[in-house]
C-alpha cells in the first residue's frame, strides 16, 4: 500500500488572525491590472462624504484573478438559487480621484 496521497486526499490547514476574521466592509471596489498582476482595492464610501479611503488591497496573479472570478460566479449562482436574484441598481458613475496610477 502506498503512503502517497492523491490530490483529493491532500488537505490545507488554514488559520485566520482575529483582526482579519472581523473583516472589512466595502461598498466600492476598484480594479487595476498590469501584465503580471491584478490589484483590487476595497473602499468604504460614506454617503455625503467627499473623501473615501482604501480599506484593503488584494493583489492577484492573472491566473488567480480568473480562478477568483469563477469562484465568485459559482457562489453568486448558489446564493441566487437559494435566495432569489440579486438586484443591482446601477448608480451613476462616481468621479474618482484615486491618486497616481502605478505601474508594475
Amino acid at each position: 500500500m502506498s503512503d502517497k496521497k492523491t490530490p483529493e486526499q491532500k488537505q490545507l490547514n488554514i488559520t485566520i488572525d482575529e483582526n482579519v476574521a472581523d473583516g472589512v466592509y466595502s461598498n466600492l471596489a476598484i480594479i487595476n491590472h498590469s501584465t503580471s498582476e491584478f490589484i483590487v482595492d476595497f473602499i468604504t464610501v460614506m454617503p455625503g462624504a467627499p473623501k473615501a479611503k482604501v480599506k484593503s488591497r488584494v493583489i492577484l496573479t492573472p491566473e488567480h484573478a480568473k480562478r477568483f472570478k469563477k469562484a465568485l460566479e459559482d457562489n453568486i449562482q448558489r446564493f441566487e438559487n437559494a435566495n432569489g436574484m440579486i438586484e443591482t441598481n446601477e448608480l451613476p458613475p462616481i468621479p474618482l480621484n484615486f491618486g497616481p496610477t502605478g505601474e508594475a
